[in-house]
């Protein structure tokens, strides 16, 4: 029973050595002296500050794209024992003992290192030699660019190991498929197809590039599948459904699970509270929570509330009155009612406090039980210091004079009467008998004389001059002119008015509220608000010095100073392998002209390559061609400041690129004995100039050593590269 006992057990593996010794010198070209310079280095500035609020589990708002990549580099600083207590204003700043420089950075620099044996697994797939990926992976070894972008706290190595690793994935999946359909490797790499893919959209939406393009192969693989007629009906559904598991439903489901760890993360509330909306902002621990908690859900007749309006740009505001009344004339020369000015004002403030009235009553209290109002309402607003009704007529606003002037309405005795009903329509009700309800209730407020609705209109015009404090105007739109969020008012701030008593009133409306109420929202409503901002959120794009157009990235003709040691002439640059550089646009014309070349022989039925190379020169081109054009191209449509570390993943491809032609020239093109000999020797020559360019770039990649102001002028190559050299 014992016998299997009586032999030792065996286990035997194969390990590829190239893999090995790539991925060691991956990991030491990009670990080495990592935590060095311990200095802010250019966006480290910007994503530190999130890492800290991570720390913390303070609510933040970032308009570049999802949470997973600012969680990753959060990791970093969890594992490292950083505490987030560290002021990130400005480059060059040296990091306190509290920060784990070693530990932010270092994800960042695993995953540029890691890029190196995924190239070279990339182009064992496409079924090249080993040769050749063992060209791709030094390349990406010796790219100073790929080098310097992986070596600090920054997003985009992470970003170029996902895409790599979606790539890799896909391709082994596919190279499966002829033998091995559904067997547990196929499953497990298309599986990971999709998880990478996600992970690359998750830490920028720049990934969302490189997973539309696999998309398109795998749904022009699946095409071909269609005609294949050894597949059964049954068995290409299953295909279908599979691919639509792994490549659709697990991403989309990944996607939500980063924003469900960050939101669950990020429960405290924040400086960029302001930018969501008020039932986004009460269900954050502190701020605006501390305020609402307890308030009563149903506004009712009688109540006391503040009104928010729901745009919230470029500021949050609140509904508000003050004692001044507009002035006789304009500066224009347009009169005015001379009624009480009505404003959004962007602070807290107890003029911003309204009573809900009916109209066929004089009371100012919540009746009991109390009486809610509902959608369709008619109902008066009253302003809770000065008594005065909110009103509006035919009597042009003070900044814009084809709207309605909004004002709290003073009896002048004279032929202007009041027009102060107003008609809640809550928009986004699900019923006609919905009930008006704090916070949740987006409502809108049309005049029942004239039907105009009001609006903030500031947030599209100027400000009030000295006049109105330099508050946001408040109009009357007719209807006509179309829908807008700035038409749309929540209450935050809610009590059941007790006391008719003006004076006891006003004590009442500095008091805090005391009913207790839940207003959590769900994580969909959370995920929806949050990613809408994201999505529209844009802060005014300046100039950078070190900006620069999609032209520019070709050719190099940019860099960006990322580092200057405040005291020698050391300094990092993001600047890459001027050879490599060149090479892949050499290869990318290659592979376009060769191609076309191709495409018109094989019309006219000459067939210059077997049809296996033809395939396989095509497959290679779709993704590294199609890889570059989906990374690169989209850039010229965007309107935002673009820098050149954009253009690394669309290089990465390129790079890739450049042993494939390599070996189709050697292969296809050198047909003697002694073209393939002179095409080794110059392939030998030319990667000797790969490397000697990285060892000439790497002061200015790695930091060190310091360079003397002659030899920096000397690594100035191009008269556009900005080469930071200190005046004697």
């Amino acid at each position: 029973m014992l016998g299997f006992l009586k032999n030792p057990v065996v286990v035997t593996a194969e390990i590829n050595m190239n893999l090995v010794a790539l991925t060691v010198m991956g990991l030491i070209s990009r670990l080495w002296g990592l935590s060095y310079p311990r200095a802010v280095v250019f966006d480290e500035v910007y994503y530190g500050q999130f890492v800290s609020l991570y720390m913390k589990r303070i609510f933040f708002v970032d308009d570049s794209g999802p949470p997973f990549g600012h969680m990753l580099l959060a990791l970093g600083g969890y594992l490292g024992g950083f505490d987030g207590n560290f002021l990130w204003n400005r480059i060059g700043a040296e990091y306190s003992m509290n920060v784990p420089v070693r530990s932010l950075r270092l994800l960042p620099a695993l995953a540029g290192a890691l890029c190196v044996p995924l190239a070279y697994q990339i182009l064992v797939e496409l079924q090249f030699s080993h040769c050749a990926a063992l060209g791709a992976a030094l390349l990406i070894l010796l790219e100073n660019s790929l080098i310097t972008q992986s070596r600090f706290m920054l997003l985009e190595s992470i970003l170029i190991f996902f895409i790599l690793l979606a790539v890799l994935s896909y391709l082994k999946f596919y190279n499966l498929q002829r033998h091995s359909s559904f067997s547990g490797s196929w499953w497990f790499w298309l599986l990971l197809t999709g998880v990478a893919c996600s992970c690359a959209v998750g830490v920028k939406y720049m990934g969302l590039f490189t997973y539309m393009l696999l998309l398109a192969i795998a749904g022009l693989h699946f095409w071909h599948m269609i005609g294949d007629q050894n597949l059964s009906n049954v068995s290409l559904m299953c295909h279908f459904l599979a691919r639509g598991l792994a490549l659709v439903i697990i991403p989309v489901a990944m996607y939500l699970s980063f924003f469900y760890v960050h939101l669950t993360l990020l429960y405290r509330s924040g400086p960029h509270d302001q930018i969501m909306t008020s039932a986004f902002q009460a269900s954050l621990e502190g701020g605006l929570a501390r305020i609402t908690q307890g308030q009563p859900l149903e506004v009712a007749y009688g109540s006391q509330i503040t009104l928010r309006n729901v745009l919230g740009k470029p500021m949050q505001c609140w509904l508000h009155s003050h004692t001044n009344t507009y002035p006789i004339r304009y500066e224009n020369g347009r009169g005015s009612s001379h009624q009480q000015q009505v404003t959004c004002y962007p602070f807290k403030d107890v003029n911003n406090w309204w009573i809900v009235k009916d109209p066929g009553m004089q009371q100012l209290v919540v009746s009991n039980p109390p009486r809610p109002v509902r959608h369709g309402h008619i109902v008066q607003l009253v302003h809770g210091i000065t008594t005065r009704y909110l009103n509006t007529h035919d009597v042009a606003a003070p900044l814009s004079p084809h709207s309605q002037e909004v004002s709290c309405y003073i009896d002048y005795n004279i032929s202007m009467p009041a027009q102060n009903l107003w008609r809640v329509e809550i928009v986004n009700r699900e019923s006609d008998t919905d009930v008006w309800k704090t916070i949740l209730s987006e409502v809108r407020f049309v005049h029942v004389n004239t039907s105009a609705v009001l609006k903030a209109s500031g947030f599209i015009g100027a400000s009030l001059p000295e006049w109105g404090y330099r508050q946001l105007e408040v109009v009357g739109e007719k209807l006509s002119k179309g829908y807008h969020q700035s038409m749309l008012w929540n209450v935050e701030e809610h009590r059941y008015g007790k006391s008719q008593e003006q004076k006891e009133r006003e004590v009442e409306l500095h008091s805090p509220t005391q009913m207790d109420i839940s207003k959590n929202l769900s994580f969909m409503a959370k995920f929806t608000e949050l990613q809408w901002k994201i999505l529209t959120l844009k802060n005014e794009d300046t100039e950078h010095k070190y900006s620069s157009s999609a032209l520019d990235w070709i050719t190099m003709d940019t860099n960006i100073a990322y580092w200057l040691h405040p005291t020698s002439g050391a300094q990092i640059h993001l600047l890459g392998n001027v050879v490599i550089w060149a090479s892949a646009n050499v290869a990318a014309l290659v592979y376009i002209c060769l191609s076309l070349w191709y495409l018109v022989r094989r019309r006219r039925k000459i067939y210059d390559i077997p049809e296996g190379a033809w395939q396989l020169w095509v497959s290679a081109g779709g993704i590294c061609v199609g890889g570059w054009a989906v990374n690169y191209l989209p850039f010229f449509l965007m309107e935002k400041t673009l820098f050149l570390y954009h253009y690394l993943p669309a290089l990465t491809f390129q790079i890739l690129l450049i042993p494939i032609v390599l070996q189709h020239l050697g292969d296809h093109l050198c047909r003697s004995l002694l073209l393939k000999s002179m095409f080794s020797a110059l392939i030998v020559a030319w990667f000797s100039s790969v490397y000697l360019v990285y060892c000439t770039f790497s002061p200015v990649t790695y930091g060190e050593p310091s360079l003397s102001v002659t030899e920096l002028k000397d690594l100035r190559w191009k008269d556009s590269w900005n080469i930071l050299i200190r005046k004697q």
